[in-house]
């Protein structure tokens, strides 16, 4: 079984879980820190090595907890452009482009390796997406995204993957190629995600961000720092939610407890 709420409440922990999390304050050391940062690049690129296009599912929930994607059209087939910003291998992008025949992607992703399978998959089409590598912290989208012309941007698990620092520097490089009065669509972990809660000491970078095994790095966002982000950079807030969901595995009595931020981020 499973049930979903949202809400502007963050979840509370147990005792337990909040013990746990408040012995946990040795921080992963500088040097290490640096180098986590310099070698983002190729620990995505291993991981997609390592996992081919078989990790994530294709994500044809898009369209259903993003109804925006259909309502932001003017009329029934009007030919919409979106930027998929972090594509990955194409699990969101691809059932996208099947289910809306309308639809011009721009999409990108950190990792090259990501880039080339998009290119592999049977449904690319140069006709219907425009994929590119890029480091949205550094690569200007100007060079590949006319300024001012997309209509709605998706920036779904790929903002958590980014140091805090530098997470104004995406979303103003975004800001430059939307519409005036268009949105981004944002999902990402939320704060005292199950994910959050597996890390084992010696994962911690900062306040809310750790590491994982591969190196590959994970932040879990409040309403509130999100709010903060996107209003720093211009952009009106529409919608900023926690959506908690726990699924219960009957059989071996465990409650595993999923929270994410589900957001919505007009450019004026």
């Amino acid at each position: 079984g499973a049930f979903q709420k949202k809400g502007h409440s963050a979840r509370v922990l147990s005792p337990e879980e909040a013990e746990r999390l408040a012995k946990d304050q040795v921080l992963v050391s500088e040097f290490k820190q640096l180098k986590l940062e310099k070698e983002a690049q190729k620990n995505w690129d291993l991981f997609y090595k390592r996992n081919s296009t078989n990790f994530f599912k294709d994500r044809h929930w898009t369209t259903r907890e993003f109804q925006e994607l259909k309502a932001c059209r003017e009329f029934a087939d009007q030919k919409l452009t979106i930027l998929e910003a972090g594509c990955g291998v194409g699990n969101c992008l691809f059932p996208l482009l099947e289910e809306d025949l309308n639809i011009f992607a721009y999409a990108c992703d950190f990792s090259p390796r990501a880039v080339e399978y998009v290119k592999k998959n049977a449904l690319y089409s140069t006709e219907r997406c425009k994929v590119f590598q890029c480091d949205l912290t550094k690569d200007d989208l100007l060079d590949n995204i006319p300024a001012d012309s997309v209509d709605v941007v998706t920036l779904i698990f790929v903002l958590s993957a980014i140091h805090p620092d530098k997470m104004h520097l995406v979303l103003r490089n975004i800001y430059k190629v939307l519409k005036p009065g268009k949105c981004v669509l944002f999902r990402d972990y939320g704060l005292y995600d199950h994910a959050m809660l597996r890390f084992k000491s010696g994962s911690k970078l900062g306040e809310n961000f750790y590491v994982r095994q591969d190196g590959t790095r994970s932040y879990f966002f409040t309403e509130e720092f999100l709010s903060q982000l996107f209003k720093a950079e211009g952009y009106e807030q529409v919608v900023n939610e926690y959506v908690q969901r726990e699924t219960v595995n009957r059989k071996e009595d465990l409650c595993v407890p999923r929270v994410f931020l589900q957001s919505k981020f007009q450019k004026p």
